[in-house]
């Protein structure tokens, strides 16, 4: 399994990795890497699409912990480097393109 430059590592269509610059520390926990689900529409409740697209770090706080694996508390959120937050992001609005359409995207798709 390849990283792919966008620091994700694909699992499946509907699953992918980001190995995260800067780990996450909770407790004596240390979080180097996060799987990140393609979320249903349910698990998009009280967020706005378009938002979501934009990386709106409100909209990244409360979808983020619905679909991560270890799953990501609002304060882990805040404390992610903001290249982490963006690559977690990009991969989060990628998963909202049609799957004809993230080959324009990204040809490792």
């Amino acid at each position: 399994m390849s990283t792919v430059k966008t620091f994700a590592a694909p699992v499946s269509s509907n699953h992918v990795t980001v190995i995260l610059d800067e780990p996450l520390q909770r407790g004596d926990t240390v979080i180097t890497e996060i799987q990140l689900r393609k979320p249903k529409a349910g698990e998009l409740r009280g967020v706005s699409l378009v938002d979501v697209a934009n990386l709106d770090v409100m909209a990244l706080q409360k979808v983020l912990p619905r679909i991560t694996q270890p799953i990501l508390t609002t304060q882990d959120v805040n404390n992610l480097d903001l290249a982490d937050l963006m690559a977690l992001g990009a991969e989060v609005a990628y998963f909202l393109a049609k799957k004809a359409d993230r080959n324009m995207v990204s040809p490792t798709a």
